[in-house]
C-alpha cells in the first residue's frame, strides 16, 4: 500500500489509465492524496464535482479490497455498471436482491482477485456472516458515499448507519472515505463522530453552483400552485425535475402535465422495482421530459442536462434543498430552481419530516429488559418481550446508545452499561436526548421557511447556512433580480461569520447568517434560532466564545 511523501505523480497516472482523466477537479487531489496518505477523510463537494473519481483512484492507489457503502441497491448498480463500462475495475454489488449462488460469486472474485470494489449497503456489512467473511481480505479502504445519510436517516429509519462506527472497527478500522454533496457543519460532527474518524482531514469545496437560479414564489392555495406549476414547466425547457411530498400528488402533477401534451411520469416508493426502472430509464434516455417525484427519486443520478428543479413541496431541510437543486445544470449551463412556497405545507413536512416521540416511560422497560438479562439480547428478543415496533425500538435503544446506558456490538447484541445509574434517571435522560432531536429537526424545517421568505439574496442564505461567508448580491437569484434585495441600513455586525458565541440559555453556538436587523445562530443542542439584532446588543444576549 503505496503512501508516498508526494503521491500527485501517483494520482495523475492511475486517474489518466483507468478513468481516462488527464486532470482532476479541485478538492479532488488533496482528497486523493489524504486517503492514499492514510488519514481518514471527509469530503464534502457538490453534486456533478467527481466524488466518485475520488475513492476510485484512491482505492486503485491502496490496492486491495474496497468496501463502498452505498444506500440504494439502484445506486450501487448504477456505480457497478459505470465501472464495468467505464474502466478496468473489477466491482460487484452486493444486495438483498442476490441469490446464494451469486452471493457465493461475489465471494469467489474476492478471494481471486487482488484488486476489487464491493458496494453493499449499511445492513449487508451489519450481517454477521458478512461481516466475518469480509474481515477476512482485510480491506485497505471504507467508503461512506452519501455519508449525510447517517445524520438523515440513521436516527429513526436505518438504525445501522449509526452502527457503522462499530462495524468498521470490527473491520481493524482500515481508512474511512465519507462522501457526501450536502453537509452543514452539524451533520459533518454528526459523520465524524458516528463513523469513528480518527483526526479526519475535512475538505469543504465549492458549495456554490453560479449558474443554478435561484427563485422562490409564495402560493395560498392549492388551485393556484397547480397553475403556477404548469405553466413554468409549459415555458421552460426540459429535462426537468418536479419534487412534491406526496405520492398522490406525483400521479395528479404528471397527469396534469399529459393534458397539456408534456410528456410526465410519476416516481414514488409505492411502485415497484420494475416500474421505478422504467421511469428512471426513460428519464435518462429523454424518453421522459419531465419527471414528477417524492425524495425517493434523485440520489446518484447522473444526468448532466437536468435543465429545472421545481419544489412543489418544500424540502425538510436546507440540506436536503441543496441536495436535491444540486441534479440541475451539473453540465455548466444555465438551470433553474424553483420553489412554490405554501405556508400551510409545514404542518404536512413537519409530521413527515418530525423526530418522533420518546418519553420516559417508553424507554423505562427497554433498558430495565436489557440490565435483567445475563447476557446482550437480540433486538428481536426485545421487541418481541415487550410488543414494540421496529420503530419504537430503533428509538428507544438509538437514544440509550446516545446517552451511553446500551452498548450495541457489530453483531447487534444490547448490553447494559453504567448499571449504577437508576433506570428513571436514564429513561428521562433518553428522552431528553430525542427532544433535543426533535428541535434540532424543528429548527432545520424553520431556516426552509426562512430561505422561502428571505428578503434579499437567497444564494448568500444558502452558502451561509453551509458555513461559506459568501456575501450577496449574486445577480442570479429573484430577489437580486428584482432589486428586492434589502439596501446596507449600516447596521453593525457585531461577530463575525463563522465565530462562536454563548448564550445564557442556550449555550454554544455558531454565527451562520445576518439578514438585515436579525442573527441567525446555531446552537449546539437548541438547532439554529433567529434574534432581533437590536435585542441582541441592548441586553448583551450573545457573548464571543475566545
Amino acid at each position: 500500500m503505496p503512501k508516498e511523501n508526494n503521491p500527485a505523480q501517483a494520482i495523475h497516472d492511475t486517474a489518466e489509465r483507468f478513468l481516462g482523466f488527464d486532470h482532476l477537479r479541485p478538492g479532488q487531489q488533496e482528497a486523493i492524496t489524504a486517503v492514499v496518505t492514510g488519514h481518514d477523510t471527509l469530503a464534502v463537494m457538490p453534486t456533478g464535482s467527481g466524488k466518485s473519481a475520488i475513492y476510485q483512484v484512491a482505492g486503485l492507489i491502496l490496492d486491495g479490497i474496497v468496501l463502498v457503502i452505498s444506500p440504494l441497491i439502484a445506486l450501487q448498480r448504477d456505480q457497478v455498471e459505470s465501472l464495468d463500462e467505464g474502466s478496468s475495475i473489477n466491482a460487484a454489488e452486493l444486495n438483498s436482491t442476490l441469490t446464494m449462488a451469486e452471493r457465493k460469486d461475489v465471494f469467489r472474485q474476492l478471494q481471486e482477485k487482488k484488486q476489487f470494489f464491493l458496494f453493499l449497503a449499511p445492513e449487508q456489512l451489519a450481517n454477521d456472516e458478512t461481516r466475518a467473511t469480509l474481515s477476512n481480505y482485510r480491506p485497505s479502504l471504507i467508503v461512506v458515499d452519501e455519508a449525510h445519510c447517517i445524520s438523515e436517516w440513521g436516527h429513526d429509519f436505518r438504525p445501522d448507519y449509526l452502527r457503522l462506527g462499530a462495524l468498521i472497527d470490527d473491520l481493524g478500522h482500515p481508512t474511512i472515505l465519507a462522501l457526501t454533496a450536502t453537509a452543514a457543519g452539524p451533520v459533518r460532527e454528526e459523520i465524524v463522530l458516528r463513523l469513528g474518524m480518527h483526526q479526519p482531514n475535512v475538505f469543504v469545496r465549492d458549495f456554490d453552483r453560479p449558474n443554478i437560479h435561484l427563485a422562490a414564489d409564495i402560493v395560498r392555495d392549492d388551485e393556484s400552485k397547480r397553475t403556477a406549476l404548469i405553466e413554468f414547466v409549459i415555458h421552460h425547457r426540459g429535462p426537468g425535475i418536479i419534487y412534491t411530498a406526496t405520492r398522490q400528488e406525483t400521479e395528479d402533477i404528471a397527469r396534469d402535465l399529459g393534458r397539456q401534451g408534456i410528456n410526465a411520469a410519476a416516481y414514488h416508493a409505492g411502485l415497484n422495482t420494475d416500474e421505478r426502472d422504467d421511469v428512471q430509464d426513460a428519464f435518462m434516455e429523454d424518453d421522459i421530459a419531465v419527471i414528477v417525484a417524492t425524495i425517493a427519486f434523485g440520489m446518484g443520478i447522473d444526468k448532466s442536462d437536468i435543465r429545472y428543479v421545481c419544489h412543489y413541496s418544500i424540502s425538510e431541510s436546507l440540506d436536503s434543498y441543496y441536495q436535491e437543486i444540486g441534479r440541475a445544470g451539473r453540465d455548466g449551463k444555465p438551470a433553474a430552481a424553483w420553489l412554490l412556497y405554501d405556508p400551510d405545507d409545514f404542518s404536512l413536512r413537519r409530521f413527515q419530516s418530525g423526530v418522533g416521540e420518546l418519553k420516559a416511560e417508553d424507554a423505562r422497560p427497554v433498558l430495565a429488559t436489557i440490565r435483567e438479562a445475563k447476557q446482550g439480547l437480540a433486538p428481536d428478543e426485545i421487541r418481541e418481550a415487550l410488543d414494540l415496533r421496529d420503530s419504537e425500538l430503533v428509538r428507544v435503544i438509538g437514544r440509550l446508545e446516545d446517552i451511553e446506558a446500551v452498548e450495541v456490538a457489530p453483531s447487534g447484541e444490547i448490553t447494559a452499561m453504567h448499571l449504577d445509574t437508576p433506570i428513571d434517571d436514564a429513561a428521562q435522560a433518553a428522552a431528553e436526548a430525542q427532544q433535543r432531536l426533535q428541535h434540532y429537526a424543528a429548527s432545520r424545517l424553520e431556516m426552509m421557511r426562512q430561505y422561502a421568505e428571505a428578503p434579499s439574496c437567497r444564494r448568500e442564505m444558502l452558502l451561509n447556512y453551509f458555513g461559506d461567508p459568501y456575501q450577496g448580491p449574486c445577480g442570479n437569484c429573484d430577489r437580486c433580480e428584482q432589486n428586492a434585495a434589502l439596501p446596507p441600513t449600516g447596521t453593525e455586525h457585531p461577530f463575525p461569520l463563522q465565530s462562536r458565541i454563548h448564550h445564557k440559555i442556550w449555550g454554544e453556538g455558531t454565527v451562520m447568517h445576518y439578514e438585515d436587523d436579525r442573527i441567525v445562530v446555531l446552537f449546539n443542542d437548541a438547532g439554529y434560532r433567529t434574534l432581533d439584532l437590536d435585542l441582541v446588543k441592548r441586553e448583551s444576549l450573545l457573548e464571543p466564545v475566545t
